[in-house]
Protein backbone atom coordinates (compact mmCIF):
# COMPACT_ATOMS: atom_id res chain seq x y z
CA UNK A 1 0.00 0.00 0.00
CA UNK A 2 1.46 3.35 -1.02
CA UNK A 3 0.67 6.10 1.47
CA UNK A 4 2.19 9.56 1.39
CA UNK A 5 3.98 10.98 4.40
CA UNK A 6 2.36 14.25 5.48
CA UNK A 7 4.53 15.16 8.48
CA UNK A 8 7.90 14.18 9.93
CA UNK A 9 9.44 14.88 13.33
CA UNK A 10 13.11 14.03 13.75
CA UNK A 11 14.38 12.44 16.96
CA UNK A 12 18.05 12.63 18.04
CA UNK A 13 18.54 8.84 17.86
CA UNK A 14 18.09 8.63 14.06
CA UNK A 15 14.39 7.94 14.49
CA UNK A 16 11.61 9.54 12.47
CA UNK A 17 8.11 10.09 13.83
CA UNK A 18 5.86 10.01 10.78
CA UNK A 19 2.29 10.88 9.99
CA UNK A 20 0.74 9.39 6.86
CA UNK A 21 -2.12 10.62 4.70
CA UNK A 22 -4.51 8.11 6.29
CA UNK A 23 -3.86 9.69 9.72
CA UNK A 24 -1.65 6.89 11.02
CA UNK A 25 1.32 7.86 13.18
CA UNK A 26 4.31 5.57 12.93
CA UNK A 27 7.90 5.45 14.18
CA UNK A 28 10.72 4.56 11.78
CA UNK A 29 14.29 3.83 12.88
CA UNK A 30 17.03 4.77 10.44
CA UNK A 31 19.58 2.73 12.44
CA UNK A 32 19.80 -0.06 9.83
CA UNK A 33 20.22 2.48 7.01
CA UNK A 34 22.42 5.20 8.50
CA UNK A 35 25.71 3.39 7.79
CA UNK A 36 24.85 2.85 4.10
CA UNK A 37 24.96 5.23 1.14
CA UNK A 38 23.40 7.66 0.57
CA UNK A 39 22.14 7.99 4.15
CA UNK A 40 25.62 7.73 5.71
CA UNK A 41 26.08 11.40 4.81
CA UNK A 42 23.35 12.20 7.35
CA UNK A 43 25.50 11.09 10.28
CA UNK A 44 27.78 14.11 10.13
CA UNK A 45 26.77 17.46 11.52
CA UNK A 46 23.11 18.26 11.78
CA UNK A 47 22.05 16.94 8.37
CA UNK A 48 19.70 14.31 9.78
CA UNK A 49 17.84 17.03 11.67
CA UNK A 50 17.10 18.71 8.34
CA UNK A 51 14.52 16.11 7.27
CA UNK A 52 11.42 17.42 5.51
CA UNK A 53 8.44 16.06 3.59
CA UNK A 54 8.71 16.29 -0.18
CA UNK A 55 6.51 14.58 -2.75
CA UNK A 56 4.97 12.31 -0.12
CA UNK A 57 8.18 11.03 1.41
CA UNK A 58 10.97 12.11 3.76
CA UNK A 59 13.90 13.91 2.18
CA UNK A 60 17.05 15.71 3.29
CA UNK A 61 19.20 18.43 1.76
CA UNK A 62 21.62 17.05 -0.80
CA UNK A 63 19.01 15.11 -2.78
CA UNK A 64 18.67 12.29 -0.23
CA UNK A 65 15.35 10.56 0.38
CA UNK A 66 13.82 7.23 1.31
CA UNK A 67 10.99 5.31 -0.31
CA UNK A 68 7.58 5.98 1.34
CA UNK A 69 6.67 2.28 1.09
CA UNK A 70 9.78 1.44 3.12
CA UNK A 71 8.87 4.08 5.67
CA UNK A 72 5.40 2.62 6.10
CA UNK A 73 6.18 -1.09 5.94
CA UNK A 74 9.20 -0.96 8.25
CA UNK A 75 7.78 1.40 10.85
CA UNK A 76 5.76 0.68 13.95
CA UNK A 77 2.61 2.44 15.17
CA UNK A 78 2.92 5.03 17.93
CA UNK A 79 0.56 7.32 19.78
CA UNK A 80 1.37 10.79 20.92
CA UNK A 81 1.27 11.09 24.68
Amino acid sequence: MLLDVTHVTVQPDFTLLLEFENGERRCFSMSTYIDHKPWSRLKSGHLFQGAFVENGTVAWPGNIDIDPETLYERSVPFNKA
